[in-house]
């Protein structure tokens, strides 16, 4: 053995001396993975071939060996970390030899890039990337950031250390519209840093909170690395529950936790919400906690006040508060009491199968004890009863046609059971009267007629829906009977609108707040999957770009706007009519309701393609394709490196190495505080791209293939990467903060100013570690 190593443990310091020195040589990373992987396979199988390398593998046809399998022991589990004194039998690193090995790796990278490039099946989450890429980048092209930071720096600047806060609530907002960290960092470093050390901030206090803030983008939906993570995150927490499974001695996943081991972007970003927001909460605690014991290096100030009309303590609290919080809680009121919901009266054509047990019974011994220890005698005692109960009825009932009387008595059923109020028109009407009502709050001094007849719209749509408009009624008539209160509630809003805009916070932040609201609600709400929201995002961001645009340069923005309503109704006529002509009988009103699509579909499309004109003209456009196909190929292409090398890992036995290793540890969480201080360090030296790609599906089948929730282990890596890139002296976030920060900003007070910030990330991981439930509560409640 060469100086008394493993063969294979000589093959992984070889690809990391290879990767190290790779990533340092100053080729671009995604070329230094894949020649890493290459070269170092060379190394590898040149010295495999001279007999210098040689693998001590365990002897699996040794009596000790049996005798562990007849003990009940996983063959998985027998390694030779676990048991050092099993026979061993010396075998080369390639048992084929390293051109079966080539071979094989080769023919790999050609089935996964005919799976993932030509065939484009799999790769539909991926797309998300790129358009999520280009959301941000036009956002960022469209100086919101400005606007979001001069605006909101009125708003808290009278509050101690109120620039820090409101540098704080700006990087959570572009994290959550952006997910770029480097170009978060960037942008709040050019436009904040210099107006707070003009007002005396303390350099350490302005750079920490700046380069805290920008990393929101990790965690904050839609975050990149969340898109990135979830698409392996599902598969490496099926393939390691099935090894689970297997070596608990059962048939399957399905089987053992009596549930489908899966777990989706969208699942992620519900789980995300709330650990970003607790963060971002944390760091303007601190800068508002240090101004407060320093008010030297935090002074407030005064900037110059805004356009909008003065608005007295007595009216801010009645209409920003106690009417919002009247109006919504009635509506959550009116929902419990079964006065607002579902009108849906479609009936199901079969009845429903026979419920099986909670737990499948019909299994191994061996299982049935694994099961069990997991779920408990009880769970499986009442299993054991359930099965019993439906073998007595003559076993699980199917699914049969329903008769003719039965639908009807189900329709009959459902019609008694149904809500006054639908809760489509209750939620429209709603927004509506939050909208009148803060015009109201806004405008003061303003003719509140409007305000006043669009909440009696209101008042009368809601009548109008309860006494009128049947269960059993066409969607058409419907809008017909509901025309009058629309249009006097679409009359209001539109004479609300100058009031709405005197103030600089609604017309700044409403736009793209409504969004980051319409990408992240349908993800979140499972309206739809992160591919098609983020193509969403990406034509809403050219709207809102091009509208920021033709304003600045004095022309009409009518078209935008027009476009941005079209859009609205394609929506909704899409929710609320059917649109599949030829499908059984076609009526005047779905083809009427098809036209109506279809216009707003094509001026939509006008819309967005004008849009583009307008971005092109004025030199904005070639940039934004530029830098979003510099993003989405470096990404695509570290894809491509990090496969090659992870199949050089996984030939000569690597992968499999490192993974018995974490598993030879009795307690599973001490191998995942291992892989986390591994992606710690990690984390000083590589991108986050090439931890998910190279580090994560070497230790995912341990870190998810044991007892934790899957959701609650990817936030847990997310924000120890985004600990690690804020860490001195190495972290990212910092580079990127030193590359624009004025020249009497030093190195040395970065690192001390991001210290506090970084006790605080390690905080936040303790907290998560000890409540877990930040993390899945929000994921438990929409799911």
């Amino acid at each position: 053995m060469l100086f008394g190593l493993d063969g294979v443990e000589v093959g992984l310091i070889i690809v990391f001396l290879c990767l190290f020195g790779g990533i340092i040589s100053g080729f671009p990373v995604a070329f230094a993975i894949g020649g890493a992987g290459i070269i170092g396979f060379g190394l590898i199988a040149a010295l495999d071939s001279s007999g210098v390398l040689i693998h001590q593998a365990i002897d699996s046809g040794s009596e000790a060996y049996r005798a562990l399998l007849a003990q009940g022991v996983a063959a998985i589990d027998i390694t030779t970390f676990r048991y050092p004194d099993l026979p061993r039998v010396e075998v080369s690193l390639f048992p084929g030899g390293w051109e079966t090995a080539m071979d094989r790796n080769l023919s790999f990278i050609v089935n996964r890039m005919n799976e993932r490039v030509i065939a484009g099946a799999s790769i539909e989450t991926l797309l998300a990337v790129l358009m999520f890429v280009m959301m941000g980048i036009v956002l960022e092209r469209s100086k919101i950031a400005n606007d979001l930071l001069t605006t909101m720096a009125r708003v808290f600047g009278p509050l101690p250390g109120g620039l820090a806060v409101s540098v704080v609530v700006v990087g959570a907002f572009l994290a959550a519209s952006t997910g770029i960290v480097g170009a978060t960092v960037v942008t709040m470093g050019l436009l904040s840093l210099p107006t707070m050390l003009r007002a005396g901030y303390s350099p350490q206090l302005a750079t920490g909170v700046i380069a805290a803030s920008g990393t929101l983008g990790q965690i904050i939906p839609p975050s990149i690395v969340i898109v990135l993570l979830g698409t392996m995150a599902g598969d490496l927490y099926a393939s390691g529950q099935e090894v689970r499974a297997q070596a608990a001695g059962c048939s399957d996943a399905l089987t053992y936790l009596g549930r489908a081991a899966v777990v989706s972007v969208g699942t992620l970003f519900q789980a995300a919400i709330l650990p970003g927001l607790m963060l971002a909460f944390l760091y303007a605690a601190y800068a508002f906690g240090f101004a407060l014991a320093n008010p030297s290096k935090a002074p407030a100030i005064q900037l110059t006040q805004g356009s909008g009309q003065i608005v007295t303590r007595r009216e801010a609290t009645t209409w920003f508060l106690i009417v919002p919080v009247a109006l919504i809680g009635g509506f959550l009121m009116l929902s419990q009491v079964n006065l607002i919901g579902s009108q849906d009266m479609t009936v199901d054509s079969f009845s429903a199968g026979g419920q099986g047990a909670s737990l499948r019974t019909n299994v191994s011994e061996q299982c049935k004890a694994s099961m069990i220890a997991l779920h408990g005698q009880a769970a499986w005692d009442a299993a054991v009863a359930e099965q019993a109960a439906i073998a007595e009825a003559g076993g699980a009932a199917q699914a049969r046609a329903l008769t003719p009387e039965e639908r009807a008595a189900a329709r009959v059923a459902r019609e008694d059971s149904r809500a006054p109020v639908g809760s489509g028109v209750a939620v429209l009407l709603l927004l509506a009267a939050l909208t009148l009502t803060t015009a109201r709050g806004l405008a003061p001094m303003a003719d509140h007629r409007p305000v006043w007849i669009g909440l009696a719209g209101v008042a009368l749509g809601l009548a109008v829906d309860a006494l009128m408009i049947g269960p059993l009624m066409s969607p058409g008539i419907s809008l017909l009977w509901l025309a009058v209160p629309f249009g006097l509630v679409i009359y209001a809003v539109w004479a609300a609108m100058p009031m709405l805009t005197q103030s600089d916070i609604v017309r700044v932040v409403f736009p793209p707040l409504v969004l980051v609201v319409a990408v992240l609600g349908s993800i979140l709400g499972g309206i739809t999957n992160p591919t098609p929201a983020a193509a969403l995002g990406a034509g809403g961001a050219l709207l809102l770009a091009a509208y920021r645009r033709l304003k600045d340069s004095g022309r009409s923005p009518k078209i935008i706007i027009g476009a941005s309503f079209a859009l609205v109704i394609m929506l909704l006529v899409g929710v609320n009519f059917d649109l599949r002509l030829g499908l059984g009988t076609t009526t005047t009103e779905q083809i009427v309701a098809f036209w109506v699509a279809m216009a707003a579909y094509s001026f939509t499309m006008f819309g967005i393609l004008y849009a583009c004109w307008v971005l092109w003209r004025g030199a904005v456009l070639t940039s934004v394709v530029r830098e979003t196909a510099k993003i989405t190929s470096m990404v695509f292409a570290i894809l491509i490196g990090s496969q090659i090398l992870n199949l050089v890992l996984i030939s000569f036995g690597g992968e499999h190495y490192i993974q018995s290793f974490l598993r030879s540890f009795d307690n599973e969480l001490t191998a995942f505080l291992i892989v986390m201080l591994v992606l710690f360090i990690l984390g000083f030296v590589l991108d986050f791209l090439e931890i998910i790609y190279i580090v994560v599906p070497i230790v995912g089948p341990v870190i998810y293939g044991g007892t934790f929730d899957p959701s609650w282990v990817t936030i847990m890596i997310t924000v120890n990467l985004q600990t690690s890139f804020l860490t001195p002296p190495f972290g990212f976030a910092l580079f990127y903060l030193r590359g624009v920060a004025p020249k009497e900003v030093t190195t040395r007070q970065i690192y001390t100013g991001v210290i506090p910030f970084v006790l605080i990330q390690m905080g936040a991981l303790l907290l998560l570690y000890f409540a877990p439930w930040i993390v899945t509560i929000v994921p438990n409640l929409l799911g």
